[in-house]
């Protein structure tokens, strides 16, 4: 005897219905001459040759069941939101502080700016591994002619002058033309020097090198210190406007750049009447009197702050005392001259100090490493002394013409290959740097 299948319980299967299987026999409503349906091993009809049948779909879920199955979705609804909110202000922080880098008041190109905004944020390690990797592995041509010569050699100096002018120290090499001979680039309204320059060969293991050498004759020209828009601090306002005042252009002489990034420079800063950083014993100073007159040697001892004093840079250790380099360059223990192995990056580099005679010189060459620096400072008289910036885009020295009395004259550049344009300092610039005038 068969059952009617509208007699027995149904089952459920995922929320459906799904018909019992058959017992036997064939239901009223089938067709007589067809063989009855049959069932598969998991209780779903089959057809004819054995398929299984459509399963029913199942239906959205009710009661409980469904509450749960709205929770799940407003969950995931709200993991999705907050993982978007979390990756948006990881987004959006440092995209709007990389911004802010990008247009900050103040001339820097816009690669120094990504560097810096990358330094600045927890990458300077990283920095200056990259930059001492590559610096280091890409030294200058051992042999050939320099490339860096005078852009600007002007006139031989009197033989009066000559005895003032420290004896440039050259390589037994054959000397080439202009090679450690002084000359006068610019003079004084009524016809005085007001600079001197020459160049020469530092280095023999390296004959393309040459580097560039600019003599600041004290009793003709004074020294200024000018705050830059980030440097020594952002936020710090200066009355010269972080650039080279208009009233002193017609006695511009030069504008040079100043020392490391303060955080980086192992010293302080001071200047009219502010210290933006606080100033270090034994640091290497470049300290301007009230007059323009500028000394360098070791912070503390006979350089200190009195009432005289009017701006004071300071930059790491000195380089040379008493007319030599000091012991220890190459191995920059404890980091006295930078970051570890900076002392053997071959790139720019710039350097100042004063002679027998109290006169500023000013050093920069690229290809140099700090040894090779200070054996340059040494050789162009240079008796105490400190280094100043290094890298491309960061030696500046540029050039001019007080007889010109013109306060839109844009300047020459001290070594054609420096990266600068010979009118930077004349607006707002970002990095602090030194301007001489005529007195």
């Amino acid at each position: 005897m068969s059952i009617h299948p509208r007699s027995q319980p149904l089952h459920r299967e995922s929320g459906g219905v799904v018909p019992p299987p058959r017992v036997s026999g064939r239901g009223p409503d089938e067709p007589v001459g067809q063989p009855p349906p049959t069932t598969s091993s998991e209780g779903f009809p089959t057809t004819a040759d054995g398929a299984a049948a459509q399963r029913p779909v199942s239906g959205p879920p009710t009661g409980r069941r469904a509450d749960r199955h709205a929770d799940r979705r407003s969950h995931r609804r709200r993991r999705w939101w907050l993982t978007a909110l979390i990756a948006a202000v990881l987004l959006i922080v440092p995209g709007v502080s990389f911004a802010r880098a990008m247009t900050y008041p103040g001339q820097a190109p816009l690669s120094v700016r990504a560097v810096e905004w990358v330094r600045d944020n927890g990458g300077g390690g990283l920095v200056n591994t990259v930059e001492t990797w590559w610096y280091t592995r890409h030294p200058p041509p051992r042999s050939g002619k320099p490339v860096d010569v005078l852009t600007q050699p002007g006139a031989a100096p009197t033989r009066a002058a000559d005895q003032v002018l420290p004896r440039v120290r050259l390589l037994g090499l054959p000397v080439l033309a202009g090679e450690g001979a002084w000359r006068i680039p610019a003079r004084t309204p009524t016809g005085k020097p007001a600079l001197y320059t020459t160049w020469f060969r530092p280095d023999a293991g390296h004959t393309s090198v040459a580097i560039g050498v600019a003599l600041i004759p004290q009793q003709a020209d004074r020294l200024h210190l000018v705050g830059g828009t980030r440097e020594p601090a952002p936020g710090l306002s200066w009355p010269q406007g972080f650039k080279v005042p208009t009233a002193d252009r017609p006695q511009l002489v030069a504008a040079f750049n100043a020392g490391f990034k303060m955080k980086d420079a192992n010293g302080g800063w001071y200047g009219e009447g502010k210290t933006a950083a606080p100033l270090v014993n034994g640091a290497a100073s470049l300290v301007i009197a009230r007059d323009g007159r500028a000394t360098v040697g070791a912070w503390g001892g006979d350089l200190r702050l009195t009432p005289d004093v009017v701006a004071v840079r300071q930059n790491l250790a000195l380089v040379i005392e008493n007319g030599r380099p000091v012991p220890g360059l190459n191995g920059n223990a404890h980091g006295r001259w930078g970051s570890s192995r900076n002392q053997l990056q071959y790139t720019w580099r710039s350097g100042l100090g004063t002679d027998t005679h109290g006169d500023l010189i000013y050093v920069a060459g690229r290809g140099l490493t700090l040894t090779t620096l200070a054996d340059g400072m040494s050789k162009a008289g240079i008796q105490t002394g400190m280094e100043l910036d290094i890298h491309t885009t960061m030696v500046t020295f540029n050039l001019f013409n007080p007889q010109n009395r013109a306060a839109d004259q844009t300047g020459t550049k001290l070594l054609a290959s420096m990266s600068q344009p010979s009118h930077r300092y004349l607006g707002p610039d970002q990095r602090d740097f030194f301007y001489v005038t005529v007195r």
